[in-house]
């Protein structure tokens, strides 16, 4: 705590101590991370890195931000969040790993601004779990509980700004984050109710989609801010499903989806930068998740005519390259591991048998708990496979430690030796990604989850189809 006051004041010193016309132009912001699980603080402008900034020994960091604009930044630490900042703020902020959202909080110049965004943003969170029990109201009964959540918050953003006066730019934020989050409650339901209402306007009240004549498709100042970029992305994914929900029901995995979506961002999107990071997400995703994978090339190619930024291009041709090394029955990729006693191991030389390969990391002590109870099931259902856990940190004695003190089979378990290598590889988009590796290495499922009933399904199938074949 007195570490905490003195870093404040010291913001406050240099603050002040500036001359009028050089503090006008600057920004610090700074902090504390509590229960880290990196050594530094990633900070960002929109989309662009300011840099990679150190933690102290009592876990503080502390960054001058040169020519500050009236922007919208957000700082990352395995997580992140998006904080409002402007020349001659002083920014101090707290955060416990632990629970990221839910404990950041600000301080010094500027904080009142930041504090009022995080109240905004969590209590858009919470209520989406209760706003989808609501779906199945009539379109009338659920825009009257929109319009009732939306005037609460109206009611808190005018009170805001009578006190405290803030610029037009930060209003503008603010007042995106209260009727875009609003927007995306209506597509959602929209989507849940397409089959039913056809998505004829007749079965809606007649000012339901009066908000779609308002949308700026091109706004540059919220291009990062996930609001308005979580909306942008499902209003695209309705306008594409209105191509084909006719034949089939809403699959955001599929070809024909992405197709239609990629074209709608395309022709509606008038920033070049919002446009060309909205097409790269949706291909990648398509990339690591699409099922139709026999039509990844005919995506990609499509992608190429709309993206204008060469280097997207290519990242994404990276990762197509190396989903397609994923595809059914293709051998893995032979990444090099470490067994629990520091030995190196390559990975076709630890599948000895049919194979469930999952990943794992100490940063998520429950998701990594949650995994191996969930491997310890499907082994006793399905003792002919071998479940392999590979941990993706890089802190050999932490993962060692854990798996001893687990109890965990430390003949099935691994890390990484390089995992940048692996993830680029293996396509480690996902915690819960799961790979089903046959007694030769080949790949009989590159992207599944141990937490998917499908899988069982997928390990009987081949159980049987490797029966059959001794036959």
């Amino acid at each position: 705590m007195i570490y905490k006051s003195l870093l404040l004041l010291f913001f406050i010193g240099l603050i002040s101590c500036n001359p009028k016309n050089e503090s006008s132009k600057v920004m610090w912001i700074g902090g504390e991370i509590v229960n880290p699980k990196l050594d530094y603080v990633l900070l960002f402008r929109d989309n662009s890195i300011l840099d990679t900034v150190a933690l102290d020994k009592n876990n503080f960091f502390m960054f001058k931000v040169e020519n500050a604009k009236k922007s919208l930044y957000s700082f990352r630490h395995l997580e992140y969040q998006i904080f409002y900042g402007e020349p001659g703020d002083s920014l101090l902020l707290r955060v416990n790993t632990m629970e990221f959202d839910e404990s950041l909080s600000y301080t010094g110049r500027g904080a009142e601004k930041n504090n009022l965004l995080m109240e905004l943003f969590l209590s858009n969170e919470k209520e989406r779990q209760i706003i989808s029990n609501w779906y199945d109201l009539s379109p009338a009964a659920y825009n009257d509980k929109l319009d009732s959540l939306k005037n609460n918050r109206k009611e808190a953003y005018n009170e805001f700004v009578t006190n405290y006066k803030p610029s037009k730019e930060f209003k503008e934020i603010a007042s995106a984050s209260i009727d875009y989050a609003n927007n995306l409650n209506k597509e959602l339901y929209i989507t849940t109710n397409f089959k039913k209402f056809q998505n004829d306007e007749k079965h809606y009240p007649k000012d339901f989609f009066k908000y779609r004549d308002k949308i700026n498709h091109g706004n540059k100042s919220l291009q990062s801010y996930y609001p308005y970029y979580r909306f942008i992305d499902r209003y695209a994914d309705n306008l594409a499903y209105e191509k084909y929900f006719n034949t089939k029901s809403i699959d955001r995995n599929s070809f024909v989806h992405n197709y239609y979506k990629i074209k709608f961002l395309d022709s509606l999107i008038t920033n070049d930068s919002l446009k060309n990071n909205m097409l790269k997400s949706v291909v990648s995703v398509f990339l690591v998740r699409g099922q139709d994978t026999d039509k990844a090339g005919e995506l990609v190619s499509t992608y190429k005519e709309l993206c204008n930024n060469e280097e997207y291009v290519f990242e994404v041709q990276k990762l197509y390259q190396a989903t397609n090394k994923l595809t059914v029955g293709n051998k893995i990729p032979n990444v090099l591991v470490l067994n629990a006693e520091n030995t190196m191991k390559d990975l076709h030389s630890i599948i000895r048998k049919p194979s469930v390969l999952y990943f794992w990391s100490s940063h998520s002590i429950k998701h990594f708990q949650n995994i191996h109870i969930k491997a310890a099931e499907l082994k006793a259902k399905y003792p002919e496979y071998d479940f392999i856990g590979l941990n993706t940190d890089t802190h050999f004695k932490k993962w060692r430690s854990i798996v001893l003190n687990s109890k965990y089979d430390s003949t099935l378990e691994f890390q990484f030796d390089d995992i940048d290598d692996a993830t680029k590889k293996l396509i480690i988009s996902s915690a819960n990604k799961a790979m089903i590796i046959d007694r030769n290495g080949n790949i009989v499922s590159g992207n599944t989850s141990l937490f998917n009933p499908a899988i069982e399904t997928i390990l009987l199938g081949q159980l049987n189809k490797s029966t059959s074949k001794s036959q």
